[in-house]
């Protein structure tokens, strides 16, 4: 797989640990400078969200990662940017360290992508208290393995 650094938004990037709420993590992409403002056009891009260190919290915390975009680098927490995929929520025990968290084929269609495009995390019931995330954009995500959950 090809890493670009320019399309990774969290490299080893801390997860937020306030209360419940919505953070932006880690860095945004100005898709003026990066696409022309177009990533749906051409080749299938792919978001994935890896755990880098294990997630620890001191109740039952959960984490819904949003890949948003919205008009200002600062990406609205508020609920007012635009959500073109999300994780649903994770509950801390399945974010442990080496997992892959989420693998998708980025949305060319729907909601129209604003100029900035970064990951929202939305934690719930409980803060965490530590864990690390890895979050990039690319053309390859061979070697992910896609396996449906199964009842014990």
């Amino acid at each position: 797989m090809i890493l670009d650094e320019r399309l990774e938004f969290c490299d080893a990037v801390a997860l937020n640990t306030g209360a419940a709420g919505s953070y932006l993590l880690g860095d945004v992409i100005d898709l003026q400078l990066a696409a022309g403002g177009d990533i749906g056009a051409g080749e299938p891009l792919y978001l994935i969200i890896t755990v880098d260190t294990t997630a620890t919290s001191g109740g039952s915390a959960t984490a819904d990662f949003k890949l948003a975009s919205d008009a200002q680098a600062a990406i609205a927490t508020d609920g007012s940017a635009t959500v073109h995929a999300s994780t649903g929520p994770i509950a801390v025990a399945n974010l442990t360290a080496g997992r892959k968290a989420f693998v998708l084929p980025l949305p060319s269609e729907g909601n129209v992508y604003e100029r900035y495009l970064g990951i929202l995390q939305t934690t719930a019931t409980a803060a965490f208290t530590a864990g690390k995330i890895n979050a990039f954009i690319t053309l390859d995500p061979t070697g992910y393995r896609y396996y449906a959950d199964a009842p014990n």
